[in-house]
């Protein structure tokens, strides 16, 4: 989202203007993405702060105490520290909880990703904020860093945090669907329990069932249905203010919560559950930074969504202070009769809009889930073109559905939800005070009596809701933590298993002494073509590879061993994301390339990763040769140093020259060595997969009569391996644990892991690996 780069050009003044411009124009995109469920929370609000222990309590007084304390909240937590705070920590741009845990692995070692590289530090998105040199020394951070169960301990506090976001995903809908719906129980022909259940069901069906076209294609309604549904409730609000009891704005004063709790007590506190339903959706904000900007949501909420609510909860408590017996149903009680139903079917609308934000939220917190190693494999698809990061999860959405439409029929009452929905939505917002707190140590560098003092400030409001809504875990509060536990059960087990198995291949690897030893032709027959071994190593040589051999004595002439890894960043530039090195000196042809990606990037096949890769060798190959620090004798006998090459210098590079091919016919001289049904089987896989076109690419060396022999003669061999064919190399692991392990350890892996292994998708199939091109090696792990 930078500027234009003809903006550069212009002056200051047009500059600011059009900056200005810009941030207006994403503010206005905002109040669809970011504000949906925040603007919604007048429906339920007073309902369920005052059904159930507060029923004694049904006064003005006690009315314009929870009024007091709503705009108070308002002001502390979404307006102090997130919009003033909290937004400032942004990892590149990017929010959440994913990005205050990024920060925190690169600016001290907390990070539990097991194959990281020093050259990852190299990469631009991970020197993003101050530099460290300051509390290089820190015994704080040195402690943190030392106890390895600290680290372990701040991974599961940031898992559970993005567990209670999928329990967000989950009751999102179903109470603001279920809310807007039973204003239809208000109207003249009052209708049923049932019929209002019914018909939240089928609009949450529709909800589920439209998520595969992604959010863009309504995206263009989402914020002017917010946009009007917030002026409604801000002219009915003032309505409500000036007609029913202009004195409620004297319950700005603090003065009013000190009245509250002294004559409503411990059932005052215990209200507060539902007093925390009018900041739910906050996190949001910080969480959908990426798609906008810090400026942009400051402005949307300062100018327009902190006022508009204010003002709708003040008139709702005036027409409440006149209208006790309308608590039930204050928000549809309040509106004139005049404008009832355009209200109705705006905050229908807006409710829809709300539930989608939070859904496409929760595809997200998966996708980075997976990236730290901490959830299975699942399809992920890209719905948008235009707009980066909106995707689209089938099993997960399939999974949240069926969840939120037991929970809408299970409870079939908002007060219930509302108590699941608070507790869920206050552990996020205490998590990131936590996390906010070390942003400030670590990354900020600030003392720690700031750190300390902010932690004391808002832990103690966020704990006090906390607390509250801990007390009502027995009336529907058990819904997140249940959820949240078994969300956690699946991360756990699928890390501690990938943990597992990633360390037999790191104390398996195939001795590169014993490589060297056997020659270059590794003792076995080197075939034409290129080989790409697969494995989570981003270093030496898997053990799959002699399993290979052992069982199938010969290989490709060129053999390539990729890491396809993740990295603590929200996203590498594509310029950055090849990492190419050498295993072993030329005459093997043996190369090695990193693949490397942020928790926020998606893995797209635009079916040229083959070309790619020829090209990053070939510029590795002639880098190689110009620099001589990549070629000294040391790093050529083992595993050399390793360079990024950047796409941009592939496209203007001459190494190799590239030339389009249409269709199968390909005439080299190695096309006689394979099946003549080769060719077929190529085409008819890509007529079976037409959104996997590949291109088909010639590569020819340029005339160049400066070029050292050796390398020539190494660019021949790779362009005649390539012109062979591709083949992919991956094992087919199957993972066991020892037999002298714990009960528990052999119910974790032999029962969890392989349970979750078997059911989630495959390996070639995440990686986008064409079925036609893949050789998989069985390999039992013991571990």
């Amino acid at each position: 989202m930078e500027p234009e780069s003809g903006t550069s050009s212009r002056n200051p003044s047009q500059l600011s203007w059009v900056n200005l411009s810009r941030n207006l124009v994403l503010a206005y995109q905002s109040f669809g993405v970011v504000y949906g469920d925040l603007s919604t929370s007048p429906l339920y609000v007073y309902k369920s702060t005052f059904i159930g222990k507060l029923q004694n309590h049904q006064n003005e007084e006690a009315i314009f105490g929870a009024f007091s304390l709503i705009f108070w909240t308002l002001t502390l937590v979404p307006l102090l520290k997130y919009v003033f705070i909290l937004l400032s920590a942004d990892d590149n741009g990017e929010g959440g909880t994913f990005a205050l845990y990024s920060l925190l692995c690169r600016h001290a070692r907390f990070s539990l990703l097991p194959n990281q590289q020093a050259a990852d530090e190299e990469l631009s998105a991970y020197k993003y904020g101050p530099l460290t040199q300051a509390v290089g020394s820190s015994p704080l951070k040195r402690f943190l860093e030392k106890h390895k169960r600290l680290r372990t301990a701040l991974l599961l506090v940031v898992l559970f945090g993005a567990c209670m976001v999928i329990g967000d995903g989950v009751l999102t809908p179903a109470i603001s669907v279920l809310s807007s719906v039973s204003g239809l129980q208000v109207t003249e022909n009052k209708l049923t329990d049932g019929v209002v259940l019914l018909l939240a069901c089928v609009i949450l069906v529709g909800l589920f069932a439209l998520q595969h076209f992604g959010t863009h294609r309504v995206a263009f309604i989402f914020a002017p249905v917010v946009i009007i549904w917030l002026l409604s409730i801000f002219c009915i609000g003032l309505y409500n203010t000036i007609r029913w009891n202009p004195k409620i704005v004297r319950a700005f004063s603090p003065l009013f919560i000190i009245k509250f709790f002294r004559e409503t007590g411990k059932e005052g506190w215990i209200s507060l559950g539902g007093i925390l339903l009018s900041i739910t959706g906050t996190e949001a904000m910080f969480a959908d930074l990426g798609h906008f900007t810090a400026f942009s949501i400051r402005l949307a909420f300062a100018f327009v969504i902190y006022p508009c609510l204010v003002v709708q909860y003040m008139g709702q408590a005036a027409f409440l202070s006149k209208n006790i017996p309308s608590i039930s149903s204050s928000f549809y009680d309040s509106i004139p009769d005049t404008v009832f139903w355009p209200v109705f079917i705006i905050a229908t609308l807006a409710a829809i809009v709300g539930s989608q934000a939070v859904i496409t939220a929760t595809f997200s917190i998966i996708k980075q889930c997976h990236a730290l190693g901490c959830f299975p494999r699942v399809k992920v698809v890209h719905t948008s073109r235009h707009i980066y990061g909106q995707i689209y999860i089938p099993e997960i959405n399939w999974i949240l559905m069926i969840l939120t439409l037991a929970i809408t029929i299970g409870f079939r009452d908002t007060t219930l939800i509302g108590n699941a929905y608070g507790l869920a939505c206050v552990t996020v917002m205490f998590i990131t005070t936590c996390l906010m707190t070390l942003v400030i140590v670590f990354v900020w560098q600030k003392s720690v009596l700031i750190a300390a003092l902010f932690l004391l400030f808002f832990g103690f409001i966020e704990g006090v809701y906390l607390t509250a809504a801990f007390m009502k875990v027995p009336q529907g509060g058990w819904v997140p933590i249940v959820l949240s536990c078994i969300f956690m059960g699946i991360m756990y087990v699928w890390h501690y298993g990938t943990c597992k198995k990633y360390n037999f291949d790191l104390h398996n690897k195939v001795s590169l002494k014993w490589l060297l030893g056997l020659g270059p032709s590794l003792g076995i027959v080197r075939v034409p073509g290129i080989g790409l071994i697969y494995s989570e190593l981003a270093t030496g040589v898997p053990a799959i590879f002699s399993h290979f051999v052992t069982n199938l004595p010969a290989f490709h002439n060129v053999l390539v061993f990729v890491c396809v890894k993740s990295v603590p960043v929200p996203y590498v530039s594509p310029e950055e994301r090849f990492l190419i090195g050498r295993v072993c000196p030329r005459p093997y042809r043996m190369y090695r390339c990193i693949v490397r990606y942020g928790y926020k990037d998606i893995q797209r096949d635009d079916g040229d990763f083959e070309n790619l890769l020829v090209q990053s060798i070939a510029e590795f190959i002639q880098m190689e040769a110009e620099e001589p620090q990549f070629s000294t004798s040391e790093s050529s006998s083992i595993d050399g140093r390793m360079a990024v090459i950047s796409t941009r210098t592939i496209q203007s590079s001459s190494t190799l020259m590239a030339t389009e091919q249409e269709g199968l016919g390909v005439s080299n001289s190695f096309q006689s060595s394979k099946s003549l049904s080769l060719p077929g089987l190529l085409s008819a896989y890509d007529d079976e997969n037409p959104q996997i076109r590949r291109r088909r690419v010639r590569f020819q060396l340029p005339p160049n009569p400066g070029m050292d022999a050796s390398v020539r003669e190494e660019l021949i061999d790779l362009i005649q391996a390539k012109e062979a064919g591709v083949a992919y190399i991956m094992g087919h692991s199957y993972v066991k644990a020892r037999r002298s392990s714990s009960f528990l350890k052999k119910l974790v892996i032999d029962m969890g892991y392989s349970f979750l292994r078997k059911n989630c998708r495959g390996p070639a199939v995440a990686l986008n690996i064409p079925h036609i091109s893949l050789i998989e090696v069985g390999m039992i792990y013991y571990v």
